[in-house]
């Protein structure tokens, strides 16, 4: 099995980072053929999704998860750090820290308008970690 770390930083800013190219380049680095890309991604704030990004699409996600789980500390238990922290914590029950694509010759099996994306709505953080394993079968 082949793995790299990746860093993302993200900043102070909430919303969703494109790996995509970043999984293309591992799966190239390591001449991978047919197989499958896990990703996982070790912290409680974040997760890892499958979407259209661009026109508007990335804000109408973070909108719909604002909705979702509102930012009102008020709602939740867990409310150190910034206001919606906790909702923040709650975000793994809608985008897992796990995600497995499918790579056919070496490339990402995704749909025309598909990126994989790193969900990040915890402003505290600057910065993730990404962990691309591939599993060549």
């Amino acid at each position: 099995m082949d793995t790299r770390e990746l860093t993302v930083r993200t900043g102070s800013a909430r919303g969703v980072a494109d790996l995509t190219a970043a999984c293309a380049a591992f799966l190239s680095d390591i001449d991978a053929d047919d197989g499958l890309l896990s990703l996982f991604v070790p912290h409680a704030t974040a997760g890892l999704v499958v979407v259209e990004i661009g026109a508007g699409s990335d804000d109408d996600l973070m909108d719909a998860l604002d909705r979702l789980l509102p930012r009102e500390d008020r709602l939740y238990r867990h409310r150190h750090g910034s206001v919606g922290h906790g909702a923040d914590h709650v975000v793994p029950l809608l985008a897992a820290p796990s995600l497995t694509v499918p790579v056919l010759g070496g490339r990402l099996a995704l749909g025309t308008w598909q990126s994989i994306c790193l969900l990040d709505p915890n402003a505290d953080n600057a910065e993730r970690t990404v962990r691309l394993s591939f599993i060549e079968g």
